[in-house]
C-alpha cells in the first residue's frame, strides 16, 4: 500500500510542479509584509560610532600635505564626518545619519590607518574601493633575530639598490609594500600578499636576489595566466 500512496503523491508532485497553481492566481506575493532594507543608523541602534587614528610624528607633515585627498573620499564617498585633532594628535572618524554603508567607518579607518604606516594615498584608496583587499604587517626580527649591520644589510636586499628589488617583488606580487625601518607593511588581496611575503622572507633569510627573482618569475606568470 505505501508504494502506491508514494508513486501517486510522486504524481500529483509533479503535476504541480509544472502547472504552479500560485503562479496563474496572481501569486502569494501580496500576503507577505514588505520590509525596507536597514539603513546603517537603524542597525546601529540610532548610536553614532566614533573611532580615533593616532598619527605617528614622523608622518604628520605628509598628512597636512595630502589632507584633502584623504579627506574628500571620507566625506563624499563614505559619508563619514572627519576631523583632525591636534590636541591628541589623532585623526577622528564618526558615522552620520548620511553613513549608508555598515563597513563605511572600518573601511574608513582602514585607509587612514595605512596612509599612517607610509603608502600613497592613491594605493590607500583602494582599501575603500575594493573589499578582499587587507594590510598586513611584520617585522625582520619576526623572521630571523638579526642586529647591527645584518639587520641593515638584510632591510637593504629587501629594497635592492635604488628599490628595484622591492618594485620587482610589488609588480610581480600586485602588492604594494613600504619598508619602514625594521617593520614591513604590505597591501594586497590575501593569496599576493603571501606570495609577497614569502619572497620578502627569502631575501631577509638570505637568498640572493637573483634567486628570487627567478621564483617571482615564475608566479608572476602563473597569476596571468589565472586572470
Amino acid at each position: 500500500g505505501t508504494e502506491e500512496t508514494s508513486t501517486v503523491e510522486g504524481d500529483t508532485y509533479r503535476s504541480t510542479s509544472h502547472s504552479h497553481p500560485y503562479e496563474e492566481e496572481g501569486g502569494d506575493d501580496d500576503d507577505k509584509p514588505q520590509f525596507d532594507a536597514l539603513t546603517n543608523a537603524e542597525m546601529n541602534g540610532g548610536k553614532t560610532e566614533y573611532r580615533r587614528v593616532q598619527v605617528p610624528a614622523h608622518r604628520f607633515t605628509p598628512l597636512k600635505a595630502h589632507w584633502m585627498d584623504i579627506y574628500e573620499p571620507l566625506v563624499k564617498h563614505m559619508k563619514l564626518q572627519v576631523r583632525m585633532n591636534l590636541k591628541t594628535k589623532s585623526v577622528e572618524l564618526r558615522t552620520s545619519e548620511h553613513t549608508d554603508q555598515v563597513s563605511a567607518l572600518q573601511k574608513g579607518s582602514d585607509f587612514v590607518k595605512a596612509f599612517l604606516m607610509g603608502f600613497e594615498v592613491q594605493d590607500a584608496i583602494a582599501l575603500i574601493r575594493l573589499d578582499d583587499l587587507y594590510v598586513d604587517t611584520f617585522e625582520v626580527k619576526d623572521v630571523k633575530p638579526l642586529h647591527g649591520d645584518h639587520l641593515s644589510r638584510a632591510i637593504g636586499r629587501i629594497a635592492g639598490k635604488a628599490g628595484k628589488t622591492k618594485f620587482a617583488i610589488e609588480n610581480a606580487t600586485r602588492t604594494r609594500i613600504v619598508l619602514a625601518d625594521s617593520k614591513i607593511h604590505m597591501l594586497g588581496s590575501f593569496s599576493n600578499i603571501k606570495i609577497a611575503r614569502d619572497a620578502i622572507c627569502d631575501l631577509i633569510l638570505g637568498s640572493p636576489p637573483g634567486k628570487v627573482y627567478t621564483k617571482l618569475r615564475t608566479i608572476a606568470s602563473r597569476l596571468k595566466e589565472r586572470f
